[in-house]
């Protein structure tokens, strides 16, 4: 019995539906994204417990790093386990209502399910460690917390927003002492920007802006 469709003809039907799967899962990627509830630029998020970045930073000098433990070694950052906020406050307001569900976190063993106010999109790679490795202070994508008695996301987050930044990084750099300051002292010259560049050394600005650095 003489085949239907010829060897070419086939392929092509196997790459026309490999195609068309490709395209639906794109599709349900963003429309699972869109449909997320989203944290609006300046909106502070709802969380479980109202934690103050300004008191923890600001007035007690915590470090971004004990909480945030994966910041430099890792693309995520990482939120503080409830054993983390616990070193503290199992002595520090133990009674205190805003904190019951720390200790209900702590006697169940379900984590905290805190709401990430930087969300980024799936279809998007973010490294946090390999910013702050390259000297991008915390303060440039995530403003300056120390004075944020509820967290709220400063900067817009999209693809031009970035390309920004990787089109021209030298003056987001800042020397590894600073990284995590606040403020951070941002570089004052020409020479102090080159200075930092070379040190960190930076990928040129074509591969930077390569579609291919965040759309993996």
């Amino acid at each position: 019995m003489a085949q239907a469709f010829t060897r070419s003809e086939v392929l092509v039907l196997k790459l026309l539906c490999l195609g068309a799967l490709v395209l639906v899962g794109v599709a349900l990627g963003v429309a699972r994204w869109s449909m997320a509830p989203q944290i609006e630029q300046q909106e502070a998020a709802m969380q479980p417990i109202p934690f103050s970045h300004k008191h923890h930073v600001s007035d007690d000098g915590i470090d971004c790093r004990y909480c945030h433990t994966t910041v430099e070694s890792s693309a995520f950052a990482g939120m503080p386990a409830t054993s983390v906020c616990l070193t503290c406050h199992n002595v520090l307001f133990p009674d205190a209502p805003m904190l019951a569900p720390l200790h209900e976190s702590a006697r169940t063993g379900r984590p905290l399910r805190w709401t990430r106010v930087h969300d980024l999109p799936d279809f998007v790679y973010f490294d946090h460690s390999i910013h702050v490795t390259k000297g991008v202070a915390c303060q440039e994508c995530h403003g300056r917390v120390d004075q944020m008695p509820l967290m709220r996301r400063v900067a817009p987050l999209d693809m031009q927003w970035c390309l920004a930044c990787h089109r021209d990084p030298a003056r987001h750099l800042h020397a590894p002492g600073h990284v995590f300051a606040m403020p951070a002292p941002a570089p004052v010259s020409d020479e102090e920007m080159a200075l930092l560049r070379k040190m960190y050394q930076l990928e040129n600005t074509r591969r930077l802006t390569d579609c291919s650095t965040c759309h993996r």
